[in-house]
């Protein structure tokens, strides 16, 4: 067994299970640069959720077809969408800034968090007016005058679900400075909620958590990618798994 193999074991499939495509999903890393060591934002799952109850995880969730609706203050950055692009199938521009909106829609929903900026306006290709979004987790951006910076945002890796999961998700992970924060709804996170409880911690303490496989390997990859500088145009790990076997290449 390989060094990826051991480390993403524990999120092994199940025998018997019918195949499920995968499912677009995106994910976003909130990094606080503010002290010496960097620390990332990681969410604990309610414990009775059917999908990894317990485990510490960064905020994400599926992709809805309102995020290609939603409006947006700036563009994605060239080496960013091509990336997101690749290896895609009926991919294009408008998919891959639906990936970035979904990532900062899902972590308002389960943090609070609303990522962005003031006083910008939306360029005319992100300003669609549709009554959907009205009745959306994009209101509330509306409603606190923050529109989402994709700039802002650097892709950092891609995995797919194996085969023989109960759950499939195609996932972009992505990550952005916790400067990116233009503002906060309390109640999001709470003992009734899907994440419980949400904690600031140094990439080398997060050994100690109750992390899923691929989250533990995504972190590796940040951190080589911090230390690297963040650059959009830097190589994208994809995991994914092709005869049986948990594979690595770079977009």
């Amino acid at each position: 067994m390989n060094d990826l193999a051991k480390l993403l074991k524990d999120d092994g499939p199940q025998k018997g299970m019918a195949y499920r495509r995968p499912r677009d999903a995106a994910t976003l890393i909130l990094i606080d640069r503010s002290d010496a060591v960097p620390r990332v934002l990681l969410g604990r799952r309610h414990h009775q959720l059917a999908f990894m109850p317990g485990k510490f995880v960064f905020p994400g969730g599926r992709t809805e077809a309102v995020d290609r609706a939603a409006p947006f203050a700036s563009s994605l950055d060239a080496h960013m969408e091509a990336k997101l692009i690749s290896e895609t199938a009926r991919a294009n521009a408008a998919k891959a800034r639906a990936l970035v909106l979904a990532a900062i829609r899902e972590t308002y929903e389960e943090t609070g968090l609303l990522l962005g900026t003031r006083g910008a306006r939306a360029p005319a290709d992100g300003s669609k007016r549709s009554p959907v979004l009205a009745k959306s987790p994009w209101q509330a951006f509306r409603d606190a005058g923050v529109l989402p910076d994709l700039s802002a945002l650097s892709f950092v890796a891609r995995a797919v679900t194996p085969p023989g999961r109960p759950r499939r998700f195609d996932t972009r992970f992505f990550t952005a400075d916790a400067d990116t924060i233009a503002h906060r709804i309390d109640g999001m996170v709470g003992e009734n909620s899907e994440l419980v409880e949400l904690v600031w911690v140094p990439i080398a303490e997060t050994q100690h958590l109750d992390l899923p496989g691929i989250t533990r390997q995504v972190l590796r990859e940040l951190e080589a990618r911090i230390a690297a500088g963040l650059a959009h145009d830097l190589p994208v790990p994809f995991f994914f798994t092709r005869y049986g076997k948990l594979s690595r290449k770079l977009l």
